[in-house]
């Protein structure tokens, strides 16, 4: 019996591509081909170039498949369960080692690593999510909390709340982060607004707002950096 007539004919494309990456590194598969060695791993009986191709399409690329919502991801025909929930360990894994990136160290001297985490975090979110990252007197990470969600375009923000648990934490500064569904992180009059008050609430106790930080898909908008605050 011929044993690679047997083998699917797959078989010899998906060793190829185990290779080039093992050889090549990530940099050398384009989206598709990465996604496609991972969803090897949890479909490994199908040919799945053609579901991969589909995800990138309806995802516009691999960190949207992997950031998209797992009920989404199982309305794409050929995604099951199992299949989801291997994409979503990918995306909660790829933050995991982006925030480990900014613990116990301060976030001023490491803020290329701190934009990665809040992109890995929040660029693909659908709604709109604020947060805020408490920092101590070394400018070092106390807590990084979700204070509240809203919809495509609006999360409500308490300034008297961010102070109260900012006091809570004992902490010196805060960093607040948002994100734009829509990718575009230019700052809204409102999101102005927002920040002016959070920013003259914190002073009346002590704490510095280093900074607000918008992220979208297409990249990050920094209130310091563009003098708004």
């Amino acid at each position: 019996m011929n044993d690679a007539a047997d083998k699917p004919h797959y078989h010899g494309h998906r060793e190829r591509l185990r290779r080039r990456f093992l050889e090549g590194g990530a940099d050398s598969l384009p989206d598709y081909e990465l996604l496609e060695l991972l969803l090897m791993l949890a479909i490994p009986q199908r040919d799945v170039k053609p579901l991969a191709k589909a995800l990138i399409e309806e995802f516009d690329g691999f960190a949207g498949v992997i950031s998209a919502d797992p009920l989404r991801l199982m309305q794409v025909n050929g995604v099951k369960e199992n299949t989801a929930a291997a994409l979503k360990v990918v995306q909660a894994a790829a933050q995991r080692l982006a925030q480990r990136q900014v613990q116990g160290r301060s976030v001023l001297s490491s803020w290329q690593a701190l934009l990665d985490y809040c992109q890995a975090s929040m660029a693909y979110r659908e709604t709109e999510a604020f947060r805020i990252l408490f920092l101590d007197r070394k400018n070092a990470l106390i807590a990084d909390e979700l204070q509240g969600e809203g919809t495509v375009d609006h999360t409500p923000v308490y300034p008297r709340e961010v102070v109260k648990r900012g006091l809570e934490l004992n902490a010196s500064a805060l960093i607040l982060v948002h994100n734009h569904p829509s990718g575009d992180p230019t700052p809204s009059r409102d999101d102005v607004e927002m920040t002016r008050r959070v920013t003259e609430a914190a002073k009346t106790v002590g704490i510095v707002v280093h900074d607000h930080v918008v992220i979208g898909r297409r990249g990050h908008y920094s209130f310091k950096s563009n003098g708004l605050i």
